[in-house]
C-alpha cells in the first residue's frame, strides 16, 4: 500500500490501520491546528456503489447524532480516484483491542468501562440506531478535558430500526455477534447490541487464565465463561441475561442493560444477583422509590427504541376508542391510534403482543418531538420475568431529572407513575406501568403530554385503559 502525502487539505502523518472496507490514516488539518483520523474507502471496493452508500451512511449518521459518547465527523469528501472519505476526531487513546492485549483491567475499573460503553451504545439506541458489530476494536478512547472519554466508532454495519430486519446483510463479528445474526430472515434490534455488550463484559471479566475456547454453549444460552475472582454474582448474571440465545431472554436496549449492570455492581450480593437475573425469568423485588428515582439518571428514551407499535395501520377516528388484542384504550380528543403490536415483543403463540401509538399524528409522533402523544402495551411475557416497579426502573432517561415516583388507581388498575423533566423540545416524558388482573400481563405507557397539560391528562390516559 503506498502512503499518500496528503487528502484533500490534510497532511498525511502515518497509517493507523486498515480493514476490508477502508483504510485510516492519521493527518494533520491545517485549519483547527490540530490531528484528525482520515477514513478512505479501500479500493477493492471503490466501484461497488451499494458498499460505498454503506460508507457515506456511516459519516452521514455520526454527522447528524454528533454526540461526544460517538466518534464525531469534521467532513467528508472525496479523493481525485472518486473514492469518498470522512474526516473524523482523532481518538488518541487508542482502542479496547490494543489496550486489552496488554492485559485485562482489574475488575472494578472493567465494570466502570463497560458501564460507558453501554451509555454510548444506549445513545444509538436513542436515535433508532443498531450498530451490530460491538468489538473491542469499535471502542476507542480519546483524552481532553481532565479526563478519558469512551467512544463508539465503526458504525459500517450500524442500520436504523426501521430497516434493520430480515433482508439485510449478514453482518458483525464472530464472537460479539448475537445468534439471530447469523439467520438471514431474523430481526435484528437493540436486543443484538445487548448481546454484543454481554460478549464484551465477558472478555473484560474473564478469566485470561481459562483457554477462550473452553465450555461455552452460546445456544444454550446459559453457560458462561469462567470469571475472574472478585467479579460480583450479581454483574456475572447480568451477562448471562444479556448473552442469552433468544432475543426475548434479554435486556431490552443498552439502557436497561446499563441500569441492571449499575444496581448488580452496587447493590448487595443476593439481591443484586436476583434483580439481575430476572429479565431471564422469575420477578425482581421490588425496588424502593428512591432507588427507581436514582435509576432515572441512566436511560434513554424509549419511543425510539422498539417499545414503538408495528406499524400505523388501522387507525381510529378521533373520540373513539382503540383496541389491539385484549387491550382497550379511550382516546384523548383529537388523538388517533395506530399500530399493530408491541414491536420485539412476542406472546407465547408467536405473534406480537398488543400495543398502540396514540397522538394527533401517530405515524409522526416518534420522530417530531413536538407532537404529544403516547404508547401504551400489554406483555404477559414482561410480567412473568419483572415487576412495575422493575420494568420502570429499566428506563430511566439519562438527560432529564426525575420527580419522585407516585401511586395512583384508575378503574380498578393500580398504577406506578414516573415522570420526567428533560432538556430540549420535549420537555415532560412520564413513564407508568400496573399488573394487569389476572394472567393478561404488564401494562406499560409511556407518554409525551400536551403543554401544560399536568397530571390529571396522564391520570385521565390511564383511566381509559382495559384490559378484556
Amino acid at each position: 500500500m503506498t502512503a499518500p502525502t496528503r487528502i484533500g487539505a490534510y497532511r498525511v502523518e502515518r497509517l493507523l490501520g486498515a480493514g476490508s472496507f477502508a483504510t485510516v490514516w492519521l493527518a494533520h488539518d491545517p485549519v483547527l491546528d490540530g490531528r484528525v483520523a482520515i477514513k478512505v474507502l479501500a479500493e477493492n471496493w471503490s466501484h461497488d456503489l451499494r458498499v460505498r452508500e454503506r460508507f457515506l451512511d456511516e459519516a452521514r449518521l455520526l454527522r447528524r447524532l454528533d454526540h461526544d459518547r460517538l466518534v464525531r465527523v469534521h467532513a467528508v469528501g472525496e479523493l481525485p480516484d472518486g473514492r469518498p472519505y470522512a474526516v473524523l476526531a482523532w481518538a488518541d487513546g487508542g482502542s479496547l483491542r490494543d489496550r486489552l492485549a496488554r492485559g485485562t483491567p482489574p475488575v472494578a475499573d472493567a465494570v466502570t468501562l463497560l458501564d460507558e460503553i453501554a451509555a454510548g451504545v444506549a445513545v444509538l439506541h436513542r436515535h433508532g440506531v443498531v450498530h451490530r458489530d460491538l468489538t473491542p476494536g469499535n471502542i476507542l478512547f480519546r483524552s481532553g478535558s481532565g479526563h478519558e472519554r469512551v467512544l463508539i466508532a465503526d458504525l459500517g454495519l450500524a442500520k436504523a430500526l426501521a430497516a434493520a430486519s430480515g433482508l439485510t446483510a449478514r453482518a458483525g463479528t464472530p464472537g460479539y455477534m448475537a445468534p439471530e445474526q447469523d439467520d438471514p430472515f431474523a430481526v435484528v434490534d437493540t436486543r443484538a447490541d445487548v448481546f454484543g455488550l454481554g460478549r464484551l463484559g465477558l472478555r473484560l471479566l474473564g478469566d485470561a487464565t481459562v483457554p477462550a475456547h473452553v465450555r461455552e454453549d452460546r445456544r444454550g444460552g446459559r453457560a458462561l465463561p469462567r470469571l475472574r475472582v472478585g467479579v460480583p454474582p450479581g454483574v456475572a448474571a447480568v451477562l448471562r441475561t444479556a448473552t442469552a440465545a433468544r432475543p426475548a431472554d434479554r435486556y431490552p436496549d443498552a439502557a436497561a442493560f446499563r441500569a441492571a449492570l449499575r444496581h448488580a455492581a452496587t447493590a448487595p450480593t443476593g439481591r443484586a444477583a436476583a434483580t439481575a437475573a430476572a429479565p431471564s425469568g422469575g420477578a425482581a423485588p421490588r425496588p424502593r422509590r428512591r432507588r427507581l428515582a436514582a435509576a432515572a439518571a441512566v436511560a434513554v428514551l424509549l419511543v425510539a427504541l422498539g417499545a414503538t407499535a408495528g406499524d400505523a395501520a388501522g387507525r381510529t377516528p378521533t373520540g373513539a376508542v382503540a383496541r389491539s388484542g385484549a387491550l382497550t384504550v379511550a382516546l384523548p380528543a383529537g388523538w388517533r391510534a395506530g399500530g399493530t403490536g408491541w414491536a420485539g415483543q412476542y406472546g407465547d403463540d408467536g405473534e406480537l403482543e398488543p400495543a398502540l401509538v396514540l397522538s394527533p399524528d401517530p405515524g409522526r409522533w416518534g420522530a417530531d418531538p413536538r407532537l404529544p402523544g403516547a404508547f401504551i402495551g400489554l406483555s404477559a411475557g414482561t410480567a412473568r420475568r419483572t415487576t412495575p416497579e422493575g420494568f420502570l426502573a429499566e428506563r430511566p432517561h439519562a438527560d432529564c431529572a426525575a420527580a419522585p415516583p407516585r401511586r395512583t388507581r384508575q378503574a380498578g388498575i393500580d398504577w406506578l407513575v414516573a415522570a420526567f423533566a428533560c432538556p430540549g423540545v420535549r420537555s415532560v416524558i412520564v413513564e407508568a406501568a400496573a399488573r394487569a388482573a389476572g394472567p393478561a400481563g404488564l401494562l406499560y405507557v409511556q407518554v409525551t403530554p400536551p403543554p401544560g397539560s399536568g397530571p390529571g391528562f396522564v391520570d385521565d390516559l390511564l383511566a381509559g385503559v382495559r384490559v378484556r
